[in-house]
């Protein structure tokens, strides 16, 4: 139903002045004949007709005044970084009715954007926490005299800047990725090679920050990583830096909750739409029970039991997930806590070259 314009709507504060003027009109002249049938002194008529008006004008007032004090100090608490508060005369039929819901559709907007920036603030870090203790891992083994400072550890450490100078460069355009003004970098890919990569890459740090001393950084390395993609050289369309931070957190997220000598397995298959992917990361863990699995993708949250296996384990920050999460909604894809007879089994979907994304 659309609203009536400017000059109809029955509840307007124009309509409402205007009904003001003339009930204050009709009690002037109401007292007014009653003075001249009744011959009562036309100064006390005067009198009862000003404190009548008055009467009704401050009721009116009041009616009009108080919802403006309440969006005054929900402006003022906004200015001051507060932004919970919400105007209650959202559901007046008025123009301070209007008012009122602008107001917190603008609450609702600030309060999104600040917890957007505190999220961007925890991506971050934690994007960047991983090539930079792989990195300081290999820098310490050569200066402990561990590792030579040889060609094929060079390249390691080199191998771990361009990757986080590659995601320096993704994290400055985390904005206007998230508009849609700066499209994904997808582009057609073999899955088999590059999850190998990706998987051999997780052994590798895991090693290292096993070996790295006084990082406080306990990994697991007795967890049998496993790549099962059929066919063998099925072909996949999405952004690989994107995708690797989704494969590389859910394994992560697997090896931290398996049991001692478990098994993670990441299963690739195509779907039905072109170049098209679905994956599939499954672990031995204890599981995530049904009435949890709505909240695993959301952020900072780290179960009921994040460390219950081995060392290692020690739940992370409750972010891997959320990142995971938030990659495949880049892709236009689903990511989701699939039913599994025992441990974790978290199911993603990427649409490849469909009509929407092309």
């Amino acid at each position: 139903m659309t609203r009536s314009g400017p000059g109809l709507r029955p509840f307007s504060i124009k309509a409402k002045l205007g009904t003001l003027v003339v009930v204050s009109v009709f009690i002037t002249t109401g007292l007014l004949v009653v003075a001249l049938r009744t011959r009562t002194e036309f100064q006390f008529i005067t009198v009862f007709s000003v404190i009548a008006t008055l009467l009704i004008t401050q009721f009116v007032a009041h009616g009009l005044t108080a919802p403006l004090d309440e969006m005054r100090a929900v402006a003022r608490s906004i200015s001051h970084g507060d932004y919970t508060c919400r105007v209650s005369g959202a559901g007046r039929r008025d123009e301070l009715g209007d008012l009122a819901q602008t107001i917190n559709r603008m609450a609702d907007d600030l309060e999104a954007v600040d917890r957007h920036r505190k999220a961007l603030v925890a991506n971050v870090s934690h994007e960047l926490r991983t090539p930079i203790a792989a990195l300081r891992a290999v820098l310490e083994n050569v200066v402990d005299g561990v590792s030579a400072a040889d060609p094929e550890t060079m390249r390691t450490a080199l191998q771990q800047t361009e990757r986080l100078g590659r995601l320096v460069e993704t994290l400055l355009d985390l904005s206007r990725l998230d508009n849609g003004v700066v499209p994904l970098k997808a582009g057609r890919f073999e899955v088999w090679p590059y999850l190998a990569g990706v998987l051999k890459e997780a052994n590798l740090a895991a090693s290292r920050r096993r070996l790295s001393s006084g990082s406080g950084n306990h990994s697991r390395t007795d967890v049998h990583l496993h790549l099962d993609v059929s066919p063998a050289d099925m072909t996949a369309f999405a952004d690989t830096e994107r995708l690797h931070q989704v494969v590389a957190n859910l394994i992560d997220n697997a090896v931290k909750h398996s049991p001692p000598h478990g098994r993670v397995t990441v299963l690739a298959r195509p779907s039905a739409q072109p170049e098209s992917l679905e994956l599939e990361v499954i672990d031995e863990g204890p599981g995530i029970p049904e009435a949890e699995r709505h909240r695993v993708f959301e952020r900072f949250n780290r179960g009921q039991n994040p460390s219950p296996h081995g060392p290692g384990s020690d739940g992370g920050t409750g972010l891997g997930l959320a990142i995971a999460h938030w990659a495949v909604d880049l892709h236009g894809g689903r990511i989701r806590v699939a039913e599994s007879t025992h441990g974790c089994r978290i199911q993603i979907t990427l649409p490849g070259m469909s009509p929407a994304r092309s």
